[in-house]
């Protein structure tokens, strides 16, 4: 993809080929064969992946990495070499380093067979299209797209990688936690009876922010702060809150919700350098059943913190967060005394490469998208103020990405006013 290509021309291409796609055989590999690794996004969480990736397997070599800046790639890379765990495994040669829009066709063709997909969301799903289109096995941050366009290409690559027995694990991390899977289990086998409501929070603090440096263009300074921007973020009730979100999609055994409304806006955060995005929303969704969940999240500084969820049912509630039953059948998740301590992000990859081992890849890809949607299903109503159904986010036609991927001027878009803002 060149610095100029549109994600409208991408998507348009990539759907083209998906429907006669050559079946590239994915990678099926002994327990002594080594895996070859490649990052794409290097921030943060992707380091963590790229460490997580390497523990799950001691037959794993991370060879190629990607990023839109070197100095971000080179911070990540000499983070991993420090270390000493997984040190050895690092082997990524100056030729492996790829940096610009084009970053990450360079990884996927540079010879991987996994690829781990921790780029700002916005670019989710052309990398996971480019990705399975290769035979790539992917881990998938959350996330995995910022708009309905998005969230239906993401569903198709996820067909195909079926079709190509390829593993796709989604960073919904919450559902590899084992103390959460055993919750829910209960939740799903009717301990806390019929369910008549759920309530999810996500009340954060204030995140970090780059001050714009001389030189940068407006894409730069857009990409350097890409919560800001819903292009690349999609919002926080996306971003960040869309964990508790899938969490309540899980408890309802993710059968799409029939609607959605609710309110938010931009009280605290409101200068220029944080974007366009809201700091808060709540958003009501409603399932056929006349179930219906309250959810709210906010990203204000100096105010409550709370992240937490419950499923309410007949018999009693489920606290979610604290993996707790209370009411008729009350329970509480005991660990065992010895065991180690439980790492969800570990888990995934744990079980992600045990899954490309065995032959039977693991592909998260039918919920991981529904999620993703039920989140930005709630942003659009709380941006227009209006209902939003299902059909009608599913079949959106807001496209949020920039008319073309390059460097230079990039307008902010306006600020979201409710009961003017249109849905599309």
């Amino acid at each position: 993809m060149s610095n100029t290509t549109s994600r409208r021309d991408f998507l348009g291409t990539t759907v083209h080929l998906a429907g006669a796609a050559i079946l590239v055989p994915a990678v099926h590999a002994t327990s002594d064969e080594t895996l070859k690794v490649g990052l794409i996004g290097c921030g943060g969480r992707g380091t963590g992946a790229a460490e997580q990736a390497l523990r799950a397997d001691p037959n794993t070599k991370l060879v190629a990495m990607g990023d839109m800046f070197p100095d971000r790639l080179q911070s990540s890379l000499n983070q991993l070499k420090s270390e000493g765990a997984i040190a050895k495994q690092v082997d990524v040669k100056p030729e492996q380093c790829f940096v610009g829009f084009d970053a990450y066709r360079q990884v996927i063709n540079s010879g991987v067979d996994v690829v781990l997909l921790t780029a700002p969301p916005g670019f989710r799903p052309m990398h996971l299209r480019a990705a399975v289109e290769a035979g790539k096995h992917v881990f998938c941050e959350k996330p995995m797209a910022v708009d309905a366009p998005g969230v239906r290409s993401v569903i198709e690559s996820c067909q195909l990688g079926r079709k190509k027995n390829l593993a796709i694990v989604a960073g919904f991390c919450y559902r590899y936690e084992k103390a959460k899977r055993e919750t829910m289990k209960r939740v799903h086998a009717g301990e806390v009876g019929e369910i008549i409501a759920l309530q999810c929070t996500y009340n954060a603090g204030a995140l970090w922010n780059r001050p714009r440096q001389p030189g940068w263009d407006d894409m730069t300074a857009q990409l350097r702060n890409w919560p800001y921007y819903t292009w690349l973020s999609g919002d926080h009730i996306v971003e960040q809150a869309c964990h508790s979100i899938d969490k309540m999609a899980w408890a309802m055994k993710d059968e799409p919700p029939l609607k959605a409304n609710g309110m938010g806006g931009r009280q605290s955060r409101i200068e220029e350098e944080f974007g366009h995005i809201f700091d808060h929303h709540a958003v009501v969704y409603e399932w056929k059943n006349g179930v219906k969940l309250f959810h709210q999240c906010r990203q204000q500084k100096g105010c409550k913190l709370d992240v937490s969820d419950y499923v309410m049912g007949t018999l009693g509630t489920a606290d979610i967060m604290q993996h707790r039953i209370t009411g008729k059948n009350r329970w509480v998740h005991r660990k065992i005394r010895g065991d180690r301590a439980e790492n969800m992000y570990q888990n995934e990859h744990d079980e992600l490469f045990a899954s490309i081992r065995s032959g039977k890849p693991i592909n998260d890809g039918d919920w991981m998208a529904q999620s993703t949607l039920m989140a930005i299903m709630g942003r659009m109503a709380t941006y227009t103020g209006q209902e939003i159904t299902w059909e009608m986010a599913m079949n959106s036609k807001e496209d949020l990405s920039p008319a073309k991927y390059e460097f230079g001027p990039l307008p902010t878009p306006p600020v979201a006013r409710p009961g003017i803002t249109r849905f599309f």
